[in-house]
């Protein structure tokens, strides 16, 4: 029985890569800022090796981190060859189709979008106008532009450093399917003028005023096609089962994709993962990402939120030992990184954990690997597929 398990940990890098610099992340580490700001407890990932390739991957062993073995999985750190360090760069990589072109990105300053790609969403959309046209943070934007937004009926439409276009709306006197809509129209609009954006985010929320305006879990994220098929669509082919868990199908355009199951929020996909585990036929591939770490604590530079989530996810890990059977990989991974230390609310360009084990794999040190896309053709091995296009496999799998 071959089944393997993605535990995304979105954002959580290890240490700023080699070329750090050219993204202005020199210093950027994640864990290593976390784990001097906060206190962690993360028993189950150290005896993974965790502190051991965080030490290796940027020459500093996080703070309280002292674990040094015996270890219980194959433990390194992952280089991105994709040339951003957005979400679905570092999600196609690790599935072998890394991105080798740059993406359309929009300007920091004010009206920040082409005119001629608002007048097209305001006259296909018959909308009043729009709110924004600039950089922000989500949840500061809708706390200062949230009030006007429902008294208008104008959407909020924002960006920023990622390539991507964000549009705000209240579920309520907006409507969620309204804003869902606008969003599958800005994709249309976006690839008729040849920009070459790589997500369109939908980004509704509830509230009264700005007070107490929430983003829910009805996000949506209408993205481009990886560059190329991806370990996920060879898997389909061969006819198995690719079971995504939280937003990991609108990352890959719903390509590749058998079954998508919606889950909010760390604890919530957790609990979705250990359920599809105990159902997931022979050779399926489980894929949840935990958003969290990105978007509730990265982005919004809370250490201590990041800190209490990690710990979180760690108290877990035994939960999911516990299920797993003869054939199953688990593989700990990250697709960027979002030092809450750094300034602004920016992805960092780092170094992501690369962690697989499961019965019968033998634990070692497999040190840096050269691209993400490691880890995918690991999993084509596991599965018995044709090789993937770009990565080199680290299991050495009994016979």
């Amino acid at each position: 029985m071959a089944r393997s398990i993605i535990l995304m940990m979105d954002s959580f890098g290890v240490g700023a890569s080699e070329d750090a610099a050219d993204f202005g992340d020199t210093g950027a580490n994640t864990l290593g800022s976390i784990a001097r700001l906060a206190d962690l407890k993360l028993a189950n990932l150290e005896r993974l090796g965790l502190a051991e390739l965080a030490f290796n991957a940027s020459g500093q062993r996080p703070r309280g981190l002292d674990y040094q073995g015996p270890f219980h999985a194959l433990y390194g750190y992952a280089a991105e060859i994709s040339h951003g360090k957005d979400t679905p760069s570092g999600h196609w990589e690790l599935a072998g189709a890394p991105v080798l072109f740059d993406w359309h990105y929009f300007p920091d300053q004010p009206k920040c979008f082409p005119d001629a790609l608002i007048d097209a969403l305001i006259t296909r959309n018959q909308l009043p106008g729009v709110l924004g046209e600039c950089h922000a943070s989500g949840t500061t934007i809708i706390a200062e532009l949230g009030d006007s937004h429902r008294d208008s009926g104008k959407p909020i439409v924002y960006t920023s450093a990622d390539s991507v276009l964000q549009i705000a709306a209240h579920e309520e006197s907006f409507g969620l399917e309204r804003l869902l809509a606008l969003c599958e129209d800005a994709r249309v609009v976006l690839d008729e003028m040849g920009l070459n954006v790589g997500r369109v985010i939908a980004r509704p929320f509830i509230g009264d005023n700005s007070t107490n305006y929430t983003r829910t879990g009805n996000r949506r994220d209408y993205s481009v096609l990886p560059p190329t098929s991806t370990v996920l669509d060879h898997l389909k082919q061969a006819g198995g089962e690719v079971i995504s868990i939280g937003k990991i199908a609108d990352i890959y355009a719903h390509q590749g994709i058998t079954q998508s199951i919606k889950a909010n929020g760390n604890d919530e996909i957790f609990s979705a993962t250990l359920n599809v585990m105990q159902s997931a036929p022979d050779n399926s591939l489980i894929f949840p990402n935990f958003v969290d770490f990105d978007s509730k604590f990265g982005h919004r530079r809370d250490f201590q939120g990041y800190a209490d989530a990690l710990n979180a996810f760690d108290r877990r890990l035994p939960e999911l030992i516990a299920s797993l059977t003869p054939g199953d990989l688990v593989f700990v991974t990250a697709d960027h990184g979002c030092d809450p230390s750094f300034p602004g609310s920016d992805h960092t360009r780092e170094f992501v954990p690369v962690i697989c084990f499961g019965p019968g794999i033998q634990a070692a040190n497999i040190g840096r690997r050269a691209t993400f896309a490691d880890i995918g053709q690991s999993i084509a091995q596991h599965h018995g597929l044709e090789p993937l296009s770009y990565g080199k496999s680290f299991l050495n799998l009994p016979e």
